[in-house]
């Protein structure tokens, strides 16, 4: 893992679903899970209610993951693992890869959910080997604590509405389709990487 992780480690035990997925995959330890799923490549999972398919189809985004790894952490008992929700400023600076979308559309940025685990007061994205939330940290307009389920549709429709009135803000000739496209786009080109 390119950064270690600011709690100590902990061996896993067989209390539930997602704990024997990562024992039956020889993953003993918090760490081992966390690493495992970070190496694992961004992309869409077919049934964004089941995290576990993070680990049977062997890729996940940035929701899926960490809602798989904070569900692994209820099941541990260690609460102390909060998910967020952070919406910020994706650019081609913060988001490798975007760039070419955005020139495209003449815009700056567009506002993304991105989400992300917090313990104590240290911050961890494991979306993928290079991620780093200090790379959107000065970039984020909107942090919400969340449950693993709410990933599913409350951060969808969280996005969309702040991307609404972002919209009506900025005074923008996008209409809504037409922005929440581009930001397909944009996700579309970061599984191209």
């Amino acid at each position: 893992m390119p950064h270690p992780l600011p709690f100590k480690n902990f061996n896993l035990k067989d209390k539930g679903p997602i704990s024997s997925k990562f024992i039956l995959k020889k993953l003993f330890d918090f760490y081992a899970a966390t690493e495992f799923v970070q190496l694992l490549p961004y992309g869409r999972n077919q049934d964004r209610n089941n995290f576990e398919l993070v680990i049977d189809e062997a890729c996940g985004t940035c929701s899926s993951k960490h809602a798989l790894l904070k569900s692994l952490a209820i099941e541990q008992g260690f609460d102390e693992l909060q998910l967020f929700i952070g919406i910020y400023k994706m650019n081609d600076e913060n988001t490798p890869g975007i760039g070419d979308v955005l020139k495209r559309n003449n815009l700056d940025y567009i506002p993304e959910a991105h989400c992300y685990l917090r313990f104590e007061k240290n911050t961890i994205d494991i979306t993928n080997s290079v991620s780093d939330f200090a790379n959107i940290s000065n970039d984020v307009l909107l942090e919400i604590e969340i449950e693993p389920q709410q990933v599913v549709h409350f951060k969808v429709e969280k996005h969309k509405q702040f991307l609404n009135e972002w919209l009506e803000n900025e005074k923008s000739t996008f209409s809504f389709d037409q922005l929440w496209a581009v930001r397909e786009q944009c996700i579309h080109s970061l599984s191209q990487l």
